[in-house]
């Protein structure tokens, strides 16, 4: 029985090297492991050294936050006084200034449906009749006309509001219009796989920008003398049909991917074609290709920006303005920094809704 204490103590008292344990072991594992890997890290450690402090010398330091045009001219350091003193104007365009506060609570409202449908318990039919209430509220606010709204037209519409009308709306109708196209696209009837086929690939053949051209410039020669579609549906259009080619075909791969065993069970059950698809291919198919599906729509998301070659004015769009003003023009840099974290905090958060929305469903199993 001592012997056995003195054994347990004895190995106790051992402990495992410092150059193994501890922040020392951490460097060592990652960073320190080879030669190769030791340098690297040395290289990447001068190049950060190279760049990061004159970056936040110049972003933080030497900058100004509240100035004039004329004032920035004398500083060595970043003008991030375009950002307050053209805000309204980035994020709303040329929207009726004293009624900026319309399209602003239409963004919140926005932004609170979003989150709140990111939970799965709120996935229930009362959260069709709250998206729809949501929308026809910010309709009301945007376009005005009734409850002693002032009517403010379409062509007003722009920065942040007319971004996110875009990239929520387009990508929202896309994804289920896509489904219908990977599933058209596998039917067995050849009219119907015909049509999918070459809409898809008509579609991914061809850019974006073509598309938005067609909308704008090709698609209004066809129409009657005298009737006209808004530029902003136009472009809609344009986006959802674009992005649901796409999407398309990652949900065939997720389609592809499901055994046949899943459809002679649906079957063995006496499912018809609609059952089984709803009920047990499509669910398991579209957890599948949750990765892929947000890829392609935060690129979607992105790709909105396209909007600025037929004239909207989107949120680059009013930055572009904002930069063509004499009293602001060489401060570019900071105005597409502010503009490029307002895409990034969206992207991201498609990003991280995605990962977490594969956790709970999952995936991986």
């Amino acid at each position: 029985m001592n012997n056995e204490r003195s054994q347990t103590s004895s190995v106790e008292a051992v402990k495992p090297p410092r150059m193994r344990i501890g922040v020392v072991g951490w460097l060592r594992a990652n960073l320190f492991s080879t030669w190769y890997n030791s340098l690297l890290t040395l290289v990447t450690l001068y190049v950060l050294w190279q760049v990061v402090p004159p970056f936040i010398r110049w972003a933080f330091i030497d900058s100004l936050w509240t100035s004039t045009g004329e004032e920035c001219q004398a500083v060595d350091g970043a003008c991030w006084s375009i950002i307050p003193a053209n805000i309204r104007f980035i994020m709303f365009g040329f929207y009726t200034y004293s009624e900026q506060w319309r399209p602003a609570i239409a963004v919140v409202v926005l932004v609170g449906l979003l989150v709140y449908s990111q939970y799965r318990c709120n996935w229930k039919k009362r959260l069709i009749y709250i998206w729809l209430a949501g929308l026809v509220g910010m309709g009301v606010l945007m376009r005005g006309g009734i409850f002693g709204l002032t009517p403010v037209e379409s062509t007003k519409w722009g920065g942040l509001p007319l971004t996110l009308l875009l990239s929520v709306f387009g990508l929202t109708a896309a994804y289920p219009l896509g489904i219908v196209l990977a599933l058209g696209r596998q039917s067995r009837m050849p009219a119907v796989k015909s049509l999918c086929v070459v809409y898809i690939e008509l579609i991914r053949g061809v850019p974006l920008i073509s598309l938005l051209f067609m909308s704008s410039v090709v698609f209004p020669l066809f129409l009657p003398e005298g009737v006209t579609v808004n530029k902003i549906l136009r472009a809609q259009v344009a986006i959802i049909l674009f992005t649901a080619a796409y999407i398309a075909e990652v949900v065939r791969g997720g389609l592809q991917g499901m055994s046949r065993g899943q459809y002679e069970a649906a079957e063995s059950l006496g499912l018809n074609y609609y059952q089984t698809m709803r009920l047990i291919i499509l669910p398991q198919a579209l957890k599948i290709v949750i990765p892929p599906s947000v890829s392609i729509l935060i690129s979607a998301f992105k790709d909105t920006s396209l909007v600025v070659i037929i004239a909207l004015y989107d949120l680059l769009k009013t930055t572009q303005s904002v930069l063509g003003d004499p009293r602001w023009m060489g401060y570019s840099p900071e105005a597409y920094i502010f503009l490029a974290l307002i895409y990034f905090i969206c992207c991201f958060y498609m990003s991280n809704f995605s990962r977490k929305l594969e956790h709970q469903l999952d995936t991986g199993r």
